[in-house]
């Protein structure tokens, strides 16, 4: 009987090798398939629902444009409102995820980076701006 903990996990490796690829060519290339997002397709509709209602060519709130992929590129008078590449350090991310929590924080301890609350965007639209920022930005 002290063998059947040796069968056990012989069996256990070789189900588990069972399902490795057999090669590389037989997992998916991730760059390959990841959708490529761009501002005028992907994110232009985001900030024209949102952000470009104050931060326009007619009304640039903090020296920000966000109807134009310059515009958002260039940020404000005083920071860089992406870092292409890095979403993770983009201010526009801070941004967009303050908004989000301050609005779902019943009890009000969250706080929005934004003076002026908009409606928040939905998880689904922060994770494309963060793929959008990560893919650099274009």
């Amino acid at each position: 009987m002290k063998s059947q903990p040796k069968i056990v996990a012989a069996i256990a490796t070789g189900l588990f090798v069972a399902h490795l690829p057999l090669s590389g060519a037989d997992a998916p290339a991730a760059s390959s398939e990841a959708k490529k997002i761009t501002y005028a397709a992907d994110t232009k509709p985001i900030f024209d629902a949102t952000c470009a209602k104050c931060h326009n060519a007619e009304k640039a709130r903090a020296g920000l444009r966000m109807d134009s992929l310059e515009g958002v590129l260039q940020g404000t008078k005083k920071r860089k409102l992406v870092d292409p590449g890095k979403s993770a350090g983009s201010l526009l991310i801070k941004i967009v995820e303050s908004i989000a929590a301050s609005a779902n924080d019943p009890e009000g301890k969250a706080k929005s980076l934004h003076k002026k609350g908009p409606k928040p965007l939905t998880p689904e639209q922060i994770t494309l701006l963060k793929s959008w920022i990560d893919q650099g930005a274009r």
